[in-house]
Parts: C-alpha cells; sequence; structure tokens
C-alpha cells in the first residue's frame, strides 16, 4: 500500500517507521529539521526492544507528493489548517484521508477546508509516541491500536485494507461499523486524562492514588461521557466504568501528551480537549466544573 503520513512527529514517526519496515511504501510530507533528519537518514524509531530506521521519501511541497492510497494525517490538532493544502492536494490524487488526531471534529474541520468528504474516514489511535528528536519517535507505551471507519457507518473494504495494512505492521487494527461511537470513547479518555493531569501537573499513577485525585479522575471522565450522550452518542451506560479501568491500567509514570507540551511550555490542544468540551457542554446545557476550570486554569500557560 503506497501511505503518505502528513505529521511527522511521535504518532507519525512511529507509524511511518512500523509501515515502511513492513513493506509499504512510505511517504512524508515535513518540514524543517524534521524534513532535513528524513532526507538525511530515514524515520527511526525507538522501542523498549531497540531501534530501527526506514528510508522515507519525503517532502514540504504538496505539489511534489506522489500519488498515495491512503494519507495519515498525525499533525497536532492546531496544526491541522496548516497542512490542510497538502492533504487537498493528497486527496485530489486519489487519497482517502484518515484523520487520527484528538477531538471529535478533525474529519469535519478537513471537509470544511476544501477535502472532498467522500474521501475522507474516521480514525482513532491509542498509542504514546514522542517525538524526541527531529525524525526520530520514541514508543513509550505497550499498546499501540488503530481504528478506523466511514463517517457515515458501516465496514468498507477501503477501511477493512487499511486496518489489514496496520495489522501487517504489527498494530492492533480494525474497521469498525460506528467510528463516531469510538471517537467519542478516545474523547472522553484522552479529555479527563488531560484535564486531571494538567491540573495537577501530574503523571497518572500519583494522581490516581490519593482520594481527591480520585475524585478529579471520576469527575472529568463523568462529565465528558455526559456531554456525549446530550449530543446524541450512544455511549454504553458504563463507558465511565470501562474509561476508569483502562486508565487504572495505564503505567504510573505516564503522562498525556497535553501534560507534555504544558511542562515543555509549547503549544497545547487544550482548545480541542476541555476547551471544545467545555463549549459544547454549555450549547447542550451539561454542567462540566473540571473542564470548564481546566480550559480556564490552564490557557494562560498554554497561549491558547
Amino acid at each position: 500500500m503506497r501511505i503518505t503520513i502528513v505529521g511527522v512527529g511521535g504518532i507519525g514517526g512511529y507509524y511511518a517507521g512500523v509501515l515502511g519496515r513492513a513493506g509499504h511504501e512510505v511517504q512524508a510530507f515535513a518540514r524543517g529539521a524534521t524534513l532535513q533528519a528524513l532526507l538525511e537518514r530515514g524515520a527511526e524509531v525507538r522501542t523498549a526492544d531497540g531501534a530501527f530506521t526506514v528510508p522515507v521519501h519525503a517532502t514540504d511541497d504538496p505539489a511534489a507528493l506522489a500519488p498515495a492510497d491512503v494519507a495519515l494525517v498525525t499533525v497536532k490538532s492546531y496544526a491541522l489548517d496548516a497542512v490542510a493544502p497538502a492533504v487537498r492536494a493528497l486527496a485530489g490524487r486519489g487519497a482517502d484521508v484518515v484523520p487520527l488526531l484528538n477531538g471529535v471534529d478533525a474529519a469535519e474541520r478537513l471537509a470544511r477546508g476544501g477535502v472532498p468528504r467522500a474521501r475522507i474516514l474516521g480514525g482513532v489511535t491509542y498509542i504514546s509516541a514522542e517525538r524526541v528528536a527531529p525524525g526520530v519517535a520514541q514508543l513509550r507505551s505497550a499498546f499501540q491500536r488503530v481504528l478506523v471507519g466511514e463517517l457515515g457507518g458501516g465496514v468498507s473494504p477501503r477501511a477493512e485494507r487499511l486496518a489489514a495494512a496496520f495489522r501487517d505492521a504489527g498494530v492492533d487494527a480494525r474497521a469498525l461499523p460506528d467510528i463516531a461511537l469510538a471517537l467519542w470513547q478516545k474523547y472522553v479518555f484522552i479529555a479527563a486524562m488531560a484535564a486531571a493531569c494538567g491540573l495537577a501537573r501530574s503523571a497518572i499513577g500519583p494522581l490516581r492514588e490519593t482520594p481527591l485525585g480520585r475524585r478529579l479522575l471520576e469527575r472529568a471522565v463523568r462529565e465528558a461521557a455526559a456531554v456525549g450522550r446530550a449530543r446524541g452518542v450512544a455511549l454504553p451506560a458504563d463507558e465511565e466504568a470501562r474509561t476508569l479501568a483502562f486508565i487504572d491500567g495505564l503505567p504510573a509514570a505516564m503522562k498525556p501528551s497535553f501534560l507534555l507540551d504544558l511542562e515543555r511550555g509549547v503549544p497545547t490542544e487544550l482548545d480541542v480537549l476541555s476547551g471544545a468540551l467545555a463549549a459544547m457542554a454549555a450549547e447542550s446545557g451539561v454542567e462540566t466544573p473540571v473542564h470548564d476550570t481546566a480550559a480556564a486554569a490552564l490557557a494562560p500557560a498554554t497561549g491558547s
């Protein structure tokens, strides 16, 4: 399969590496030091089991991108508008577009940016991967999971093909009939983790082990799920318990990417996490004091 990675940071760099190692033809849209690193040595992936490097074709010119079967969009949410010309170019040359971003509105934003809706699939990934140097991705989690599906529902051959390509690369991947539900399930998890760990400036372990920290996590999860249900998302009745059980299984030292960005003083995705959740809650008449507080208290620190 011909796969283009748009945004070669932690997640994009990891998937570029494993997909390339599995024999898929990988190209990358990248800029600056990352582009230079990819041109000089390829995409490097580091894991607990070792490191490897794969060659990738890379460019910062949308016109120079070769036709692809799939374009995986793996930039941070605040960079999505900047890469829209490259994504439009790829879609115009026949690529299906799969955003693997935090939040629940990436597909809508791409469509508003001129990417044909018929070319867009919904995508979700569960992974902790960090860009530790230009063109170098460090896997931090034992899990790598990708879910894809049609925005209008149902399982399609193109979604099945992409899931199979990820499985070839050793990633747990499935095509789902209801990707909108999967997007919200990820959103409940990541928004709650970002809000609680961001407010506490803490990795997940110390936070969940204290009574007040545990209560903060529970409330953040409960609020996010309530907003989803108010907006018509069919979250299961046990979604809160399921999400908290997943959080309980995370390594104690794990920090969400939001907290890592906060600690580094770089732009964060607050706007699409607690910020967007608080706005949707206000529209839906749902009270979200934890996420309102996170959106207000963390905005000055993040420049949002």
